[in-house]
């Protein structure tokens, strides 16, 4: 009895041409649904396809010196600047004080003058106690990175693709340059909002893809989020649910199953039970999301995301 396994519901290849046709991705989603290699996928793939990648996230707190994502890469963390982490692939940590600086440099247009302003107590002691400096400076920096231009005057990089905060952060940076815009209409900072917004608003440049488990909380918060982003007039051009389990049974197999194990607890019952719960949880995100759904089967692998990448590459039966 071989085991099936899960096949997207759209096309992976064309789902994959429309993200990557885009400027910037944002992969979000609550924590442990497998956010970051499904970034670190995205990645491999688009670079597999030619294109020139950066692969970001935000900087961790103070004195946290670890990255899953950089991991995948065999490094600790991303340096400030992107650096070459794979073939077609760089890395980058996005910091909100890099991002402050860029800001004031293009508004002073003197480096050494931003960063000496940087230095003042009294406005280090204004960016901390704000904050929604902390995300606009986060927000500066990501669109430095995707508008850094090569020696020739082209894009340095085709696609960002963004491992975003957990859930309530990623809301709290897609929301906030609408929040700010109310307040601040004019001047340099509501100038820089909208050049942001000229991109990471724009549905032909920028999209989330939401990451999701086949399970009932996973999903649930999988659509507050997807309503949380619609509200913020973020684009979702996908979601993706990862770790889908495969069903070995027949539908005749599954109702003797099910017979026999009414009412007992036997060696293996936990692993029917988690394919009924996914079969659930699939059968609401389709009847609940209306965009793309892409299905990622549990691959048992020692390079995960390198395995997720080659089944987004290869075209479903």
């Amino acid at each position: 009895m071989a085991q099936s396994q899960p096949q997207p519901s759209s096309s992976a290849r064309k789902v994959l041409a429309s993200l990557f046709g885009r400027r910037v991705i944002l992969v979000a989603g609550k924590g442990g649904v497998g956010r970051s290699t499904m970034a670190a996928a995205m990645a491999l793939a688009a670079s597999q396809q030619g294109k020139k990648v950066l692969l970001a996230e935000f900087e961790e707190p103070a004195g946290f010196r670890a990255s899953p994502l950089a991991a995948l890469f065999g490094q600790a963390i991303f340096a400030s600047s992107p650096q070459r982490i794979a073939e077609g692939i760089h890395g980058v940590t996005i910091q909100s004080e890099l991002g402050i600086e860029l800001f004031l440099t293009g508004l002073f247009k003197i480096p050494a003058l931003s960063r000496l302003a940087l230095r003042t107590p009294a406005l280090r002691n204004m960016l901390r106690a704000g904050p929604s400096f902390h995300e606009m400076g986060l927000f500066y920096h990501m669109l430095a990175q995707i508008r850094e231009r090569d020696s020739g005057g082209d894009n340095r990089f085709d696609l960002m693709i963004v491992d975003m905060p957990a859930t309530g952060h990623a809301l709290a940076l897609t929301g906030l340059s609408s929040i700010l815009l109310d307040l601040v209409r004019r001047g340099p900072i509501a100038d820089a909002l909208r050049d942001g917004r000229s991109v990471f608003y724009d549905p032909a440049q920028c999209a989330a893809c939401v990451v999701t488990l086949p399970e009932p909380l996973p999903v649930s918060e999988c659509l507050e989020l997807i309503e949380g982003l619609r509200q913020s007039e973020m684009a979702v051009g996908a979601v993706v649910a990862n770790r889908v389990p495969g069903d070995p049974f027949t539908q005749a197999e599954r109702e003797a199953l099910d017979a026999m194990l009414e009412g007992k607890l036997v060696r293996g019952h936990t692993i029917v039970e988690r394919i009924k719960r996914a079969e659930g949880s699939m059968a609401r995100l389709r009847a609940a999301v209306h965009v793309p759904l892409l299905l990622v089967p549990d691959l048992d692998e020692d390079s995960p995301f390198r395995a997720v990448a080659e089944h987004l590459l290869r075209e479903p039966s």
